[in-house]
C-alpha cells in the first residue's frame, strides 16, 4: 500500500520478492524492483495487486485467507485503496472472462 501510495508499482509482488523482518507481518519488505515503475493509475495498481494475487494462489495452494489478510491490509493501510480494490474487482473479472473463454 505504502508503495502504490507512493506512485509505485512493483511488477513482481510475489512472496519470493517479500521478506519478514523478525519474522513479523508488520515487518514485511519488498524486494527485487527489477520490474518496478511509476504509475498514478488506478488500473495499474489493480493489476499489479491481481499479478499477486494469481502468483499467491498458483504457488502456495489454499492461501486465500493470507491474501485476503493481504488486500485488507492495503484497505486499512492505503489513503487511496477504495478505488484500486474496486479496479481489482474489474481486473478480476475480466481474468477469468479470459480463462473462460480462451
Amino acid at each position: 500500500a505504502r508503495l502504490h501510495d507512493a506512485d509505485i508499482v512493483h511488477g513482481d509482488l510475489t512472496t519470493s520478492n517479500m521478506v519478514l523482518r523478525d519474522g513479523a507481518v508488520d515487518g514485511l519488505v519488498m524486494i527485487d524492483f527489477g520490474l518496478s515503475q511509476t504509475a498514478t493509475s488506478p488500473k495499474e495498481k489493480a493489476v499489479d495487486l491481481y499479478v499477486s494475487e494469481r502468483a499467491f494462489l498458483s504457488t502456495h495452494p489454499n492461501s486465500e485467507p493470507w491474501f485476503a489478510m493481504l488486500l485488507e491490509s492495503y484497505r486499512s493501510s492505503s489513503k487511496r485503496s477504495a478505488e484500486v480494490v474496486r479496479t481489482l474487482d474489474m481486473v478480476r473479472a475480466r481474468g477469468r472472462k479470459k480463462v473462460c473463454l480462451g
